[in-house]
């Protein structure tokens, strides 16, 4: 009976199956003519070469999706938690830190255990609980009811019952400002402490120390002082470069000075100081709006404004690039950036054409370069007096360094992915040299599977989850497009440098938060940040606003997504913030910021102000300077933000806010 019993064998996978094929195929082919062995052995060896390399491109795909995993948990746990995780920390070093943090001791070969508390300090702990109950708080600021801190107390002989019944928590708070303890609800009908523990004493101890810095969470005195500047608007200086409104840029400033802003910001725009004819500059218009400024001795920063503006339904002023550039576009349309579908936009030139000689002949890269040095030689005066602190030196569009891949002239709207802005000829031919150098010139092509402007990650074959933008083209691609960026912002700032010597130069990067928390991050793909899970695609554009000491000056969103467009677009500016301006600091960059143009609130004017100045961090890094844009003139009596006076005295550090306050 036994002889009959056959033994199961598990049926090999993997590498493993494939061996066994070739091992079956080569005793088959003993018993076969030469010929046909030959030929059946070349098969099946190179079908068994194919299936090692497609296992081996999957195994790299599954491990990059585990450590996308673990590098958003310890990111998450370093940035709301303060845990203090080494850099390149492991599943290890996270549960030692969570044991530590609910009061377990980690020995450093793995042991864990839970101390009791000592009986000398039994009585010690008694008295302390004993002024539990006559502690009071604000139930206004704080986010525990005041009889949820008498039901916390510790008895040495007997049990003890921690039970916070309700936590509410602000939502004007910052979630660094919830990282030091985190309370569940518990049941005393069901769940008894034998005896008091060090853990549960440090609890209550911790939740009272908690909710006594929450009333100081809007307390910004003497923090650091972070000058605010205010952005003009752009009608200030119309088409023909003469000053719109004197007497009401007056008015305006008069009523910024009264709120003690730092200083302003003007646009000094290409398509309207070299409007008509190349390297006819006319700067009349300016002059005498930085004369009106210097009257009330305010500091000012100038943009290099190299894009047009204005061609969306919000804008009340269009300003176009020059229009003998316009009139080059119609002969020779490639020096504008192309979709894939042939479509131009005119937000800016493309960078194809930053070294080519197609502009009457000169280079873009010369172009910018012959405005910013007219601009520093007619106002050579200004520069000695010291009237300028900054000059911003615009690389894109909306004066930001990216591609213009969500643009709304094309039919782009929130929470599109954009599209590749790659196919003039002049990128065309760079791609064609770098696939060629590369050894595969059938990958000089853009990707076929990208989508549209509004199209979703998940309906693509490029961005979708284990989609082509990980594959070996598409990383060779996304390394190409963004590395166009790069060699771009280092063309520009190497002659601005040489432009403005000794002035400080500032470059804007965009918040491109929406598609965040997915794997690809679409959107800032084809903004030309080769920024997903796997990748950081921050620090190598940081590196060369590094090698020009360029301030970095990051646009704050200021929002609060709510959980519908968290999951309709798996967005994340606090992510994405924390991202960009960690990495910027990690490179020693000095870091700005500007908000977008949109109305806030109580929680997004603390929201901007705890970003300009984080209160953890531990090397008390903060903004050298925050723009604000307003959306339309202060003097005309609509104020869209109605915190801005006490905005600008918590970035200067000199009250307590009345912003948290309901």
């Amino acid at each position: 009976m036994m002889e009959g019993i056959q033994e199961k064998t598990r049926r090999p996978r993997g590498f493993a199956a494939t061996a066994a094929a070739a091992v079956a195929a080569s005793v088959t082919n003993t018993d076969t003519p030469s010929g046909t062995t030959a030929a059946s052995s070349g098969s099946s060896s190179g079908k068994g070469k194919r299936e090692r390399e497609k296992e081996k491109e999957r195994t790299k795909l599954r491990e990059r999706h585990r450590r996308a995993i673990t590098s958003r948990m310890l990111a998450g746990l370093r940035q709301y938690g303060n845990f203090p995780l080494p850099a390149r920390a492991d599943m290890n070093d996270v549960l030692a830190a969570l044991a530590r943090e609910a009061g377990w001791t980690v020995e450093p070969d793995g042991t864990t255990y839970r101390h009791s508390l000592p009986p000398q300090h039994q009585q010690q702990q008694q008295q302390q609980n004993q002024h539990l109950g006559a502690y009071s708080v604000r139930s206004g600021e704080s986010p525990l009811s005041t009889g949820s801190l008498k039901n916390c107390s510790v008895k040495a002989t007997s049990t003890l019952d921690c039970q916070p019944p309700v936590v509410r928590i602000d939502e004007s708070l910052s979630p660094a400002s919830l990282d030091s303890v985190v309370i569940a609800e518990r049941d005393t009908r069901t769940e008894k402490y034998p005896s008091a523990s060090a853990i549960n004493s440090v609890e209550c101890l911790e939740l009272i120390q908690d909710v006594h810095s929450t009333e100081h969470e809007s307390d910004f005195t003497g923090t650091q002082y972070v000058p605010v500047y205010i952005k003009l608007g752009t009608s200030v200086i119309n088409n023909f470069c003469q000053l719109a409104d004197p007497e009401g840029v007056r008015q305006e400033l008069s009523h910024l000075n009264s709120l003690n802003v730092d200083g302003v910001i003007v646009d000094c725009w290409w398509g309207i100081v070299e409007s008509w004819d190349p390297q006819k500059y006319v700067w009349c218009g300016y002059r005498e709006l930085f004369n009106i400024i210097r009257e009330f001795k305010m500091k000012i920063q100038v943009v290099m404004a190299f894009h047009e503006y204005g061609r969306t339904d919000s804008a009340d002023v269009l300003i176009s690039l020059p229009h003998w550039i316009l009139e080059m576009g119609k002969e020779n349309q490639d020096i504008f950036f192309t979709d894939r579908e042939g479509r131009r936009t005119t937000e800016c030139l493309s960078w194809g054409i930053d070294k080519e000689r197609v502009l009457n002949g000169r280079t873009a890269v010369e172009v910018y370069f012959d405005f910013m040095r007219s601009f520093r030689t007619e106002f050579d005066d200004l520069f000695v007096e010291g009237l300028f602190s900054a000059v911003e030196i615009g690389l894109g569009p909306s004066g930001e360094l990216r591609y213009p891949s969500f643009s709304e002239m094309m039919g782009w709207r929130y929470p599109g992915i954009g599209e590749f802005q790659c196919y003039d000829k002049y990128l065309q031919q760079s791609l064609r040299k770098a696939a060629k150098k590369r050894g595969h010139s059938f990958w000089a092509r853009g990707p076929d599977n990208a989508g549209q402007y509004n199209s979703r990650p998940h309906e693509t074959g490029f961005f979708c989850e284990r989609g082509d933008y990980d594959s070996y083209y598409g990383r060779f691609f996304l390394h190409w497009y963004s590395q166009l960026l790069a060699d771009h912002a280092d063309n520009v700032l190497s002659l601005a440098s040489l432009a403005f010597d000794e002035t400080k130069i500032i470059v804007k990067v965009p918040a491109i938060y929406w598609w965040y928390k997915t794997s690809s991050h679409a959107a800032e793909l084809t903004a030309g940040y080769y920024n997903p899970t796997n990748q950081d695609g921050y620090s190598p554009v940081f590196e060369v606003l590094k090698k020009h000491s360029v301030t970095m000056k990051f646009v704050c969103s200021g929002l609060q997504v709510c959980s519908y467009e968290s999951d309709e677009a798996f967005a994340d500016p606090e992510g994405l913030s924390w991202q960009v301006l960690n990495s910027a600091w990690d490179q020693g960059l000095t870091v700005a910021g500007e908000n977008t143009l949109s109305c806030y609130d109580r929680e997004g004017c603390l929201r901007i102000i705890e970003t300009a100045k984080p209160r953890n961090d531990p090397d008390h890094r903060h903004f050298s300077f925050f723009v604000y844009q307003q959306p339309s003139p202060l003097v005309q009596g609509v104020i869209c933000f109605p915190y801005l006076e006490d905005f600008i005295k918590c970035m200067h550090g000199d009250i307590t806010s009345d912003l948290a306050i309901p």
